[in-house]
């Protein structure tokens, strides 16, 4: 699907943004959100927030951009790319969460999506109190869908991490007051036959079913799906329209993924399994 450009009246491939850290093993972060972006028909672009040292096996280091050069980053591509849409993910520092909170207010896309990245795959923990509460009070608020894990809602929440389907529910109207235009909690952590979403939007929160694959390579799943809802949204889709087909896109990629060799941890997901 393209779209209208409001500039040029002409219709157009929808070029979208990933404000992110970087994963050198390619399955995760920005280079997750470009595959997903491309992969989905959608023109990618980026502004890098940290740069990271890991694998599939675990995070090794974390080397966060000065929020002067993120802020320059993005600055430029504002000031000669429309942007249809952005997605959010790894936020270190509140100084960071001003800026970007600060230009995409200025300069607004349609549609912005935050993926809080906050613990890695392997457990390793990325951003520290500070930045947690940095992209709570700064950036939920700004965003039209957030797409945390049971555990990172747990942490935005300072709750305990989920365990059920009834204490998902039960952390309904505290997703809500952070004031995000919708939630999608995501239920894969649970022990469960499927893998349970819950979209939450006012007044409504829907169950979204989904498969469980048998698989490990599940690196990067969270920044995949959060960037092919992105790119639906770019493309014209509703929200509900566009988590049900990306969530449909990511079963479809990590039931292709053991056709990669890529790593001896948690691999990752096949983005161009359409394609290739």
């Amino acid at each position: 699907m393209t779209h209208t450009s409001p500039h040029t009246g002409t219709s157009s491939i929808p070029n979208v943004l990933t404000i992110a850290g970087s994963d050198p093993s390619g399955g995760a972060g920005i280079q997750a959100d470009l595959k997903t972006f491309s992969a989905l028909g959608t023109y990618a672009t980026s502004v890098i927030t940290a740069l990271t040292a890991q694998n599939t096996q675990g995070v090794r280091g974390v080397h966060p951009v000065p929020a002067a050069f993120i802020a320059t980053q993005l600055e430029t591509l504002l000031d000669d790319v429309r942007l249809d849409a952005v997605k959010i993910g790894m936020v270190a520092s509140r100084e960071v969460a001003d800026v970007i909170a600060d230009l995409l207010t200025r300069r607004r896309p349609r549609w912005i999506v935050l993926d809080p990245v906050m613990v890695a795959k392997s457990g390793d923990v990325l951003v520290d109190d500070a930045g947690i509460r940095a992209v709570r009070e700064i950036l939920v608020p700004l965003a039209d869908l957030i797409t945390p894990n049971l555990p990172e809602a747990a942490v935005l929440l300072d709750k305990p991490t989920p365990r059920s389907r009834a204490e998902m529910m039960a952390m309904v109207p505290a997703l809500r007051d952070l004031g995000a235009g919708g939630v999608l909690l995501k239920g894969g952590h649970l022990d469960d036959a499927q893998c349970p979403d819950l979209l939450i939007r006012a007044p409504t929160a829907d169950w979204l079913e989904g498969p469980r694959i048998d698989t490990r390579n599940l690196h990067g799943t969270g920044c995949s799906l959060s960037s092919a809802i992105t790119a639906r949204l770019a493309r014209g889709d509703d929200l509900p329209t566009a988590v049900a087909t990306a969530k449909a896109w990511l079963a479809d990629a990590l039931s292709a993924s053991h056709r990669l060799d890529v790593g001896q941890g948690h691999g990752p997901v096949h983005h161009f399994h359409a394609w290739w």
